[in-house]
């Protein structure tokens, strides 16, 4: 989750951050009113979507990004920059920007005013316990970029390494941050939590020994202050979740495959380009997408090159791009579970589409 300078920020370390939300299970503004539940059987391919008053085969389709215009949509700004999406029968991909303040996906595909989006196993699941009738059907992010940072001459590399330390942690991310714990044996009383923001001032002043961060992001920004650090994943210690989830409705899926194929087809290969090139990744991001959003190009580069290993492992190597192999998917059920979110398999992930799109195109897999 890359962060972006507040323009007139007065600290050098200050971030206007998202608020984390789709990470941390909190669902309440999706659901509230239940109007999300009264609207999941309208068509969800949003306004415009499914016509062709453009001689397109699939017209536009409304596509809602996790956060603000930035490095982290590097693969669709290829394949939308690229003509990926046009050459697969589409119109025009209206990349909706997300935020703070934005709609979550959830709710955009109960409404019906996007097509698919992107989100995170940990916000998909309660709106689909409460009744949205959705499913993640492949995982940008591998990895969830979720870490603890911490000073490199006092580092924290591991959960049980936090014990008797101040760890700085914001509101949105206290339940993902127990679930950290509980995961590693551990309880709130083993740490001394930091209620925090999002600007990690103060570890770099060392008010606090760790901090909840991205590891795209902080570890990032921090060294660039000149403040050298550690940080270890929270997925490489008993929570390995995906992020940037694509989620689309369950009608998408039964009226519309052969649309959502195409689309994941050229989005593909728009992550296969990003992948070799950071560098036009990150020119995409800060001069043609996120050009409002002040990037800068060296951090947006630095961030282009981290996300790549949550993008890429060993199994999307040998299964493709985007594909969550069965044990992955029975690790993030379990990791779910940690959080207190109970859901089958079944009911959250649907790999077919993905598996479909590479018996069709093994080239596709091809590094």
């Amino acid at each position: 989750m890359s962060s972006l300078r507040r323009p007139g920020s007065a600290s050098p370390l200050s971030m206007d951050r998202r608020s984390f939300l789709r990470y941390a299970g909190l669902t309440a503004a999706v659901v509230a009113g239940g109007s999300l539940l009264a609207a999941c059987g309208k068509d969800s391919s949003g306004s415009g979507n499914g016509t062709t008053d453009d001689g397109s085969k699939y017209g536009t389709v409304a596509v809602q990004l996790s956060w603000l215009k930035n490095i982290e949509f590097a693969g669709e700004y290829f394949a939308d920059s690229k003509g990926y999406f046009k050459d697969a029968g589409f119109g025009s991909v209206n990349l909706v920007a997300g935020g703070a303040a934005s709609t979550s996906v959830e709710a955009g595909l109960g409404t019906g005013k996007i097509w698919i989006g992107m989100s995170a196993p940990q916000t998909t699941a309660p709106a689909v316990l409460e009744g949205l009738n959705a499913k993640i059907v492949g995982a940008t992010y591998q990895k969830n970029p979720f870490c603890i940072v911490s000073s490199a001459g006092k580092p924290i590399n591991s959960p049980q390494d936090m014990k008797g330390r101040k760890i700085g942690v914001q509101d949105t991310n206290q339940l993902i941050f127990n679930a950290l714990l509980t995961a590693n044996g551990m309880t709130p009383n083993d740490v001394t939590i930091v209620p925090a923001q999002f600007d990690p001032t103060p570890l770099a002043n060392g008010e606090v020994d760790g901090w909840v961060s991205y590891v795209t992001n902080e570890p990032i920004t921090l060294a660039a202050k000149g403040f050298a650090n550690a940080n270890f994943l929270f997925a490489d210690y008993g929570l390995p979740l995906t992020a940037e989830t694509l989620t689309v409705s369950q009608h998408t899926i039964d009226n519309e495959r052969e649309k959502l194929k195409a689309w994941l087809v050229a989005d593909i290969k728009g992550w296969r380009d990003a992948i070799t090139n950071p560098a036009e990744s990150a020119r995409l991001a800060v001069e043609v997408y996120g050009k409002d959003q002040r990037l800068d190009l060296d951090e947006q580069t630095k961030e282009a090159r981290a996300q790549n290993t949550l993008v890429v492992s060993p199994e999307t190597q040998f299964n493709g791009l985007f594909v969550m192999s069965d044990e992955l998917i029975a690790h993030n059920i379990g990791a779910l579970g940690k959080s207190k979110i109970d859901i089958k398999a079944d009911k959250l992930f649907d790999m077919s589409i993905l598996k479909e799109v590479y018996t069709e195109y093994p080239e596709l897999k091809a590094a």
